[in-house]
């Protein structure tokens, strides 16, 4: 074994990553509807009753629609198996479409704030506002509850951070419609027409909160963030007989969805084939501890033995 890369292994372990792409398309045109029906019942509301409050859900309503038509477009775009342009895979596409939403979300919260600051300068005008257009809006705000249940279920079942994603956002509406529904109800019958702009301004903090939840959950695989520590790999192989070393050790992707996995590696083996069956013994602990990993191993001659397990910063 004289080379410093005697044999540079790579296997994709276990199933490729099942394509539920069409079962994700169908979730998003059932939102897709949902929110179209819910922004043009809360613009009847609006236009009816002067509110800008209520136009301002509307439009709320039709970001959730934008978000769920930008997830379509993500959805075909997402294919979970590799190809000679994209031979890592496409599932960075959804990150994109989650951080897109994430926008959506942040544009919400700074409208519904000029919406607020619109109304004050106004000069806080009585709502022409009755019974039977509350109860409208508690029958959409009905509706998006039970869409974001759906989203947020089937996005779990499917694995798919889009959907999950996109139920957040369909959340921060049921949010909103609640805060709605209370300022007006206050507006109507307390006479308190400064209600619902006062809580215009937490309601604003939520969706920026909402906003940095998805950012937070969907950055990490964009900028190839550790995914298993480096620790816990070294244990997995250190554990399998043959193996002398293991070093240089990297990771990146979502654990339990797709995990690429890049080692050095010293094996007790004099001849290509023992080297081979000892890799192999190596990927298959992994494939049982971590789920779906796609493991490249470069196998090293002894004297290149290194206790650095990973790979450090500048200050590290």
């Amino acid at each position: 074994m004289g080379d410093k890369h005697l044999h540079h292994h790579q296997r994709d372990l276990g199933d490729n990553p099942r394509d539920n792409r069409q079962q994700v398309k169908r979730v998003l045109l059932v939102a897709l509807a949902v929110n179209v029906s819910m922004t043009l019942l809360k613009l009847l509301v609006g236009l009816l009753s002067g509110s800008l409050a209520v136009l301002a859900d509307a439009m709320h309503s039709a970001t959730d629609g934008l978000s769920s038509l930008l997830g379509l477009l993500t959805n075909g775009l997402s294919d979970p198996e590799p190809d000679r342009d994209h031979p890592y895979g496409h599932h960075k596409y959804e990150a994109l479409g989650a951080l897109a939403i994430a926008a959506f979300i942040l544009f919400t919260a700074f409208e519904i704030l000029q919406t607020a600051v619109h109304r004050l300068r106004g000069g806080l005008q009585p709502l022409r506002l009755d019974s039977q257009e509350l109860l409208l809006l508690l029958v959409v705000l009905g509706f998006n509850i039970l869409l974001a249940s759906y989203e947020r279920a089937e996005g779990r079942r499917l694995g798919s951070p889009l959907l999950t994603a996109d139920a957040t956002h369909t959340s921060s509406d049921i949010w909103t419609t609640a805060v709605v529904l209370v300022g007006l109800s206050g507006a109507v019958w307390l006479n308190l027409s400064w209600l619902d702009v006062a809580l215009a301004i937490p309601l604003c903090l939520l969706l920026v909160r909402v906003c940095w939840t998805v950012l937070r959950s969907n950055l990490p695989l964009l900028v190839d963030q550790i995914a298993i520590a480096p620790e816990a790999i070294h244990q997995v192989a250190m554990g399998v007989p043959g193996v002398l070393n293991c070093h240089d050790i990297a990771s990146r992707g979502v654990l339990g969805r797709q995990v690429f996995i890049d080692m050095h590696m010293v094996v007790d083996a004099n001849d290509l084939p023992t080297a081979h069956r000892i890799t192999e013994l190596v990927e298959e602990h992994l494939e049982s501890r971590f789920g779906k990993v796609r493991c490249t191993i470069h196998l090293e001659p002894r004297e290149y033995a290194s206790p650095a397990i990973t790979f450090k910063g500048a200050h590290g």
